[in-house]
């Protein structure tokens, strides 16, 4: 089913339309939706690796993948939470792949706390992205999807399938973290 609504149709249309178009095949109103969520994901993704090229490509392996699973889509209404925990699944098969194989969580958060003790910046040297990029990638996930994203404490453990006294401590120790490196901002 291509072409199923006017170029100027398909901007005007609101999203519950696109996404209910795209779901019964519609390759248009995917590609509008593509084209108004593409910067958000990107955004979430950049925050995440600090590499814009890398961030490009998975935000494109994000949207292939719903593309490809969108009939499972129950609800029209519950497309952005939906793509959004397809971009942080992306971003997780992204960081176990780069994880050696015999490493835990722990142990990677406890060698990721001695090695990230970067000798002190000056803060106009020091940006937010720097300083997340500083972070182990669990935790500047959670940090990033609580105050980038907005999403709740059990909305991240859905999205990352983190235990909730994992997310909260994360959160805790990423902002602590984050506050020591960036107080000179203050």
């Amino acid at each position: 089913m291509t072409g199923a609504l006017s170029p100027s149709a398909l901007r005007g249309a609101d999203e519950l339309t696109l996404v209910a178009c795209a779901i019964a095949g519609d390759d248009s109103s995917y590609g509008e939706l593509v084209r108004r969520r593409q910067g958000p994901i990107r955004q979430l993704f950049r925050r995440l690796c600090r590499d814009p090229s890398l961030a490009d490509d998975l935000s494109q392996q994000t949207f292939l993948q719903a593309w490809r699973n969108i009939e499972t889509l129950k609800s029209p209404g519950a497309f952005g939470g939906w793509l959004r925990r397809l971009a942080v699944n992306v971003w997780l098969q992204r960081v176990r792949a780069e994880r050696p194989p015999s490493t835990s969580t722990q142990e990677l958060d406890e060698l990721s706390d001695e090695i990230a003790q970067p000798a002190p910046m000056l803060g106009e040297q020091l940006d937010l992205d720097s300083a997340l990029a500083t972070l182990p990638p669990d935790v500047r996930l959670c940090i990033t999807l609580a105050y980038a994203e907005r999403m709740s404490h059990r909305e991240i453990c859905e999205a990352t399938h983190l235990p909730l006294g994992t997310v909260k401590s994360h959160i805790t120790r990423g902002a602590a973290r984050l506050r020591q490196l960036l107080g000179a901002y203050a």
